[in-house]
């Protein structure tokens, strides 16, 4: 069912219900939902008086967003553990996989950084051999990444679901079904994608993924996690190790016991101490997620993506970098253009949040904007391009 998008502005979002700004920057930093900034200030309250909050309190805030995201990606809640940010969760993969000298790790080429570094880091420490596959103006040649998983010491291929400058979209179901066919670790960074898409770990086969909440799930910095598939979880040890990812670490009264006993799910992945308020204000947020329905925000984010899409189409002076077809993007559109440059200045001076990226500009839209804000945005790039 299609959600009310004014009642959502106007008790989530009153800035953008006044029209403050046309924000189209989900792919940079989300904002927060008025019930967000409610929750970490409720719980900054308790923290300036310790007395008023309890560890109980404290731990269960940790639970409940490792609920809301396993429900969100259709994962067991021992296979979530909390992280800072999308960063953490690559480089879980990279230095606790048993990967080691002469393996090889594949990624497309045109990577966000935190998906290319922890590899290369990998390749210096252990020997392992990192391969990245060419794109197309951003565009990952899926063929030639399966073709590259026929090479049995190919042990690892590690994506981007969503390009952060691009916004083309990989096939994550077949990429994850040719990675177990060959036995390869799957590894996902699904920053850019969760959010404007719908996700099934299981259905997708996906060994790890990494996610930091901050910009398509609204959350405060500082907020993600990351997804082990439950079969590997007895498999992987902490590459760094927090004192509460062990076994009886909930029971301070017996701290210093010391037995190196990890626990059995994800959290013996989780780095104590996270920012509880932040959290906080993620479960606020991944709330109104799940009642607005995933699969209608999806919806909603492809009909504005469509409306971008097809602007471009009808422009001389216009190439539309992301794919033109909705299987292949989510919610980034980004649009090469004479002197981007300008035209970005011209968008700022229109009170229109976007980006610049890789030459081209980068528009973002999520479930509280309009069609409408859509339309003037793109007004906006054609009297730039016209004067």
């Amino acid at each position: 069912m299609p959600f009310d998008v004014d009642r959502v502005r106007e008790s989530e979002f009153p800035w953008a219900a006044r029209g403050e700004v046309i924000y189209l920057n989900n792919a940079s930093t989300g904002p927060l939902p008025d019930r967000a900034l409610r929750a970490i200030r409720d719980f900054d309250e308790r923290r300036a008086a310790p007395y008023r909050l309890s560890d109980d309190l404290q731990f269960a805030t940790l639970a409940r967003g490792r609920e809301l995201i396993a429900s969100l990606i259709g994962a067991d809640v021992g296979e979530i553990g909390l992280a800072v940010n999308t960063s953490y969760g690559i480089n879980l993969a990279a230095f606790s996989l048993p990967l080691g000298a002469g393996d090889v790790v594949l990624t497309p080429d045109r990577e966000f950084p935190a998906n290319v570094y922890p590899w290369m880091q990998l390749a210096r420490r252990r020997g392992i051999i990192y391969r990245r596959i060419p794109t197309c103006d951003g565009a990952v040649d899926e063929e030639a990444l399966r073709r590259e998983l026929e090479d049995p010491a190919v042990r690892a291929v590690s994506v981007s679901w969503v390009g952060f400058a691009s916004g083309y979209t990989i096939d994550l179901e077949a990429i994850g079904r040719a990675c177990r066919a060959r036995g390869a670790y799957f590894v996902v960074d699904a920053i850019q994608g969760l959010g404007p898409l719908t996700l099934d770990v299981r259905a997708c086969h996906v060994d790890i993924l990494a996610c930091g909440a901050q910009k398509w799930l609204l959350s405060p910095w500082g907020t993600g996690f990351v997804y082990v598939r439950r079969e590997l979880l007895g498999q992987l040890e902490p590459n760094v190790v927090s004192w509460m990812a062990v076994k009886g670490s909930d029971d301070f009264s017996r701290l210093v016991d010391y037995d190196l006993t990890w626990r059995d799910d994800a959290r013996r992945f989780e780095f104590i101490t996270l920012p509880f308020q932040d959290f906080a204000g993620m479960n606020a947020s991944l709330e109104l997620i799940h009642e607005l329905g995933p699969v209608a925000i999806a919806h909603h984010v492809t009909s504005l993506a469509d409306v971008i899409v097809l602007w471009a189409a009808s422009q001389r002076d216009v190439e539309l970098v992301t794919p033109s077809s909705p299987r292949q993007r989510a919610g980034i559109v980004s649009l090469r253009m004479p002197n981007a440059v300008a035209v970005s200045a011209a968008l700022k001076k229109a009170a229109v949040s976007h980006s610049l990226r890789e030459g081209a500009i980068r528009l973002s839209p999520h479930f509280y904007n309009t069609r409408e804000e859509i339309r003037r945005t793109l007004g906006v790039i054609e009297q730039a391009l016209e004067s």
